[in-house]
């Protein structure tokens, strides 16, 4: 190891003794944290009245600012049945669609990187049975983005089940608008764009981030298909179609039934990798010592507009930007800020001018669906964006 390595690795630890330290500071006091005249006792406020309301059985939140985690709030319940059990810092959570920009996007830049694709590249070029019903000329641009014109989803209302099967009905599908021509959130861009990771690397989609990803982030918590062992930490989501509550299983349907690790869904974290993954993320960005893997110029990229031309939909490469999804960015953190949201609950939104980011993880669909934390997102990104003293995007 070169000495630049190593004092590279010694700041890095630093730094993440800085990040976890400071929150468990901050989680073995509360009541202090929360206490009156404190600057983050709004969001404290609003995370109450939520799990009071039900619109989630529990919220985990941590906030960023200069390079450390300056607030968390802990409070209601991981799972309601068949037990009660309380909600703490260390529960791990079904990140749902989050796995697209921090795995799944962040993977295909990997190889961007290595020279085994460009974004530009049709998709058929590595995926020949993807050319079929007028996709061929379809890019690897348009699935990160979003405007590829391929449906929502694929097909669930028939008993299918397995990745081959999956597979075929993500490549052979129809599209339902032209490529380019409009923004239409899909799953099926992600599968495909996992099924292209896997493809490229010889390696199953799991595996690659936790060599590529999670390994050299340190991030020990996270990963594709927790063991068994690990569901006593997990908070489960909700019943499944026979009635069994899941509990480390994926909860999106598709991913469920192509085996838990696609491109669209599957990651399983915490507060603290979560955290860990965002302060690697803008350290990189702010040209900080970093472990965060892939260089700042690929990953500046990844944050910034790159739809088809005139297209007012804003989307990064993995990353919303300024959509109808972009309600967590709240009404004060920078118009330059992105981030992502998960069906089961989960949000992290990042502002590099700021250099902040807020993190939500919630599992809101638990026991039986129906709850909503779109407004929650949006009020504790403000309030946590007034707190640290901004006013108005700019």
């Amino acid at each position: 190891m070169s000495d630049m390595l190593a004092g590279t690795d010694r700041i890095f630890m630093k730094r993440r003794q800085v990040l976890l330290g400071g929150a468990a500071l901050c989680v073995s006091q509360v009541a202090a944290c929360a206490g009156p005249g404190k600057p983050y006792s709004g969001v404290d406020s609003l995370v109450r009245a939520a799990v009071k309301k039900g619109e989630a059985p529990g919220v985990v939140v941590a906030i960023g600012h200069d390079e450390k985690i300056v607030h968390r709030f802990v409070y209601g319940r991981r799972a309601l049945v068949p037990t009660p059990e309380p909600l703490d810092w260390d529960t791990h959570f079904d990140m749902a669609s989050l796995t697209k920009p921090t795995m799944t996007a962040l993977a295909v830049m990997q190889l961007v990187e290595r020279q085994k694709l460009q974004i530009d590249d049709r998709v058929s070029q590595y995926l020949p049975e993807f050319s079929v019903n007028g996709k061929g000329d379809i890019t690897i641009r348009l699935l990160l983005t979003h405007y590829s014109g391929l449906p929502p989803d694929i097909p669930l209302n028939d008993p299918w089940s397995g990745k081959a099967e999956g597979s075929r009905r993500v490549l052979t599908s129809p599209l339902i608008n032209p490529p380019g021509e409009k923004f239409v959130y899909s799953d099926i861009n992600y599968i495909a764009l996992g099924l292209l990771v896997e493809k490229l690397s010889g390696l199953s989609l799991d595996l690659y981030a936790r060599l590529n990803i999670l390994d050299p982030l340190g991030m020990t918590n996270s990963g594709y298909l927790p063991a068994v062992s690990l569901r006593p930490v997990i908070a489960p989501t909700q019943y499944d179609e026979q009635g069994v509550m899941l509990r480390g299983v994926v909860h999106d349907p598709t991913a469920r039934r192509m085996g838990g690790a696609v491109g669209n869904a599957g990651l399983f974290s915490d507060a603290k990798d979560m955290s860990v993954y965002a302060q690697a993320l803008l350290d990189r960005l702010k040209g900080r010592p970093s472990h965060f893997p892939l260089r700042q110029d690929t990953l500046k990229l990844m944050i910034t507009p790159q739809q088809p031309a005139g297209k007012t939909e804003l989307r990064g490469l993995g990353w919303d930007i300024d959509t109808h999804y972009s309600s967590p960015r709240g009404d004060v953190f920078s118009y330059h800020s992105f981030g992502h949201t998960g069906f089961t609950g989960t949000s992290l939104w990042i502002d590099p001018d700021s250099d902040s980011y807020v993190l939500i993880l919630t599992n809101r669909v638990h026991p039986s669906g129906g709850h909503s934390v779109v407004q929650l997102r949006h009020d504790i990104a403000t309030a946590a964006g007034r707190a640290l003293g901004l006013s108005a995007p700019v």
